[in-house]
């Protein structure tokens, strides 16, 4: 029988196998991994469907594969021949008419009174924009229609209706251009992973739809982190690691909670700005393969141990590409601290559909004066970039105001185990 790959949930229709668990002759079980396949989301583990022996294995490293789609072959266990047939493979001269065949003519028809194939999240999002289906040739297995083939129809849309805009109006939008960089010296290519993809896309996106904005300020934090390390050992002996981010998550969300509309999405499409009751705070994550922004959730109901140990194996987990796409889901604000690396102040994108991000440097020893006298203080850079469509630059110094104060006056109850 065929294993095939199953649903991989909303918003997610196909990814890039990036380890093959399995090899032809393997005796397998139910449920056991057989492949690790990277989406948009995450990288996961794809189960097998059943028992048997492995006949073939259908996909390779580095193959974009849908739902549906076969990706091993097995036998019974005690070794009768698959009942599902197999599609035959192409011969290499069938296979090279496909590669330099256009993808619309060997596209399957559209068959009237049938909509085509489409997953829920591409169906909901042509509905949305008010796009008929129909128009559109996938170029999945089947005719079906990926979301890169929606977008790339919306952004034809685009083009053409810039080409035929009316004198005086808007300039088209800048179209890509591919230059042979090889022609001035060595290069090397090295193709973008999804995730790197998925990170451009996102960051572009922001770019141009959020007027974003940055405020600045410093905190000093020459106390705070004085109280870190009175506690680090005790944390440590409750398998714990006390660090200035799991502290920032108490400051920043008690600064939330005086300042909602940091706390906010904005419905677009209804024109509403939606303040939520939860505090859902997202933490980037710096991978070798990229930012990823994991998100612990509820941190006003959790102790500052709790969050301790969370932060630390969240951030574990993600940079073992271990983190769900579940994960990484329901964020209200997002806290993106540099001090590790070494950065000073910066100005952090808006990660959509959140309305700010908090961007920490590296603390520094600075003399700054206190009742006339000059002292050497531990100052923390800050930057608050928020979506000016949602909130002012009134709101955004008040929020830092009182940032500034949650981290300087920062309650040792909070941090007592």
């Amino acid at each position: 029988m065929d294993i095939r790959l199953p649903s991989l949930g909303e918003g997610a229709d196909s990814g890039t196998v990036v380890n093959i668990l399995v090899k032809k002759g393997d005796q397998i079980q139910k449920d056991q991994p057989i492949l690790e396949l990277e989406t948009e989301k995450a990288v996961g583990t794809i189960p097998s469907t059943a028992a048997g022996t492995v006949t073939d294995v259908r996909v390779k490293v580095g193959d974009k594969i849908s739902a549906g789609q076969v990706i091993v072959s097995v036998a019974e266990a005690a070794g009768t021949a698959a009942t599902t047939p197999v599609a035959p493979r192409a011969s290499a001269a069938e296979t090279a008419v496909a590669t330099t065949t256009p993808v619309a003519a060997i596209a399957a028809p559209v068959i009237p009174g049938f909509p085509p194939p489409a997953p829920p999240s591409v169906r909901k999002m042509a509905n949305q924009l008010g796009i008929d289906l129909t128009k559109i040739r996938g170029s999945d297995p089947g005719g079906r229609i990926t979301l890169g083939d929606l977008r790339a129809y919306v952004e034809n849309l685009q083009r053409l209706a810039f080409e035929h805009r009316p004198e005086g109006a808007m300039p088209a939008k800048h179209v890509a251009e591919q230059i042979d960089f090889s022609q001035w010296g060595p290069i090397t290519k090295k193709p973008m992973s999804s995730l790197r993809k998925t990170i451009a896309r996102r960051m572009g996106e922001s770019w141009t739809a959020v007027p974003r904005v940055t405020q600045f300020d410093e905190a000093d934090i020459t106390g705070l982190d004085a109280l870190r390390k009175k506690y680090a050992k005790a944390y440590e002996a409750k398998g714990a690691r006390l660090t200035l981010t799991g502290l920032a998550l108490k400051a920043v969300v008690a600064t939330l909670q005086k300042h909602p509309i940091f706390n906010t999405s904005l419905d677009e499409v209804a024109e509403e700005v939606i303040f939520k009751e939860y505090y859902h705070i997202g933490i980037a994550v710096d991978t070798e393969h990229g930012l990823i922004v994991p998100v612990i959730r509820d941190v006003d109901k959790k102790s500052m141990l709790d969050l301790a140990k969370e932060l630390d194996a969240l951030a574990t987990k993600t940079r073992e590409r271990k983190v769900t796409g579940e994960q990484m889901k329901g964020g209200t604000f997002t806290i993106s601290n540099q001090g590790g690396i070494g950065s000073g102040a910066f100005t952090p994108i808006v990660n959509k559909p959140e309305v700010a991000i908090l961007g920490m440097g590296r603390g520094a020893l600075k003399p700054v004066v206190i009742d006339g006298n000059v002292e050497s203080r531990l100052m923390l850079p800050l930057g608050l970039s928020y979506d000016h469509r949602v909130a002012d630059g009134a709101n955004a110094a008040r929020f830092m105001v009182d940032l500034v104060q949650a981290f300087q006056q920062f309650d040792e109850k909070n941090v007592r185990i």
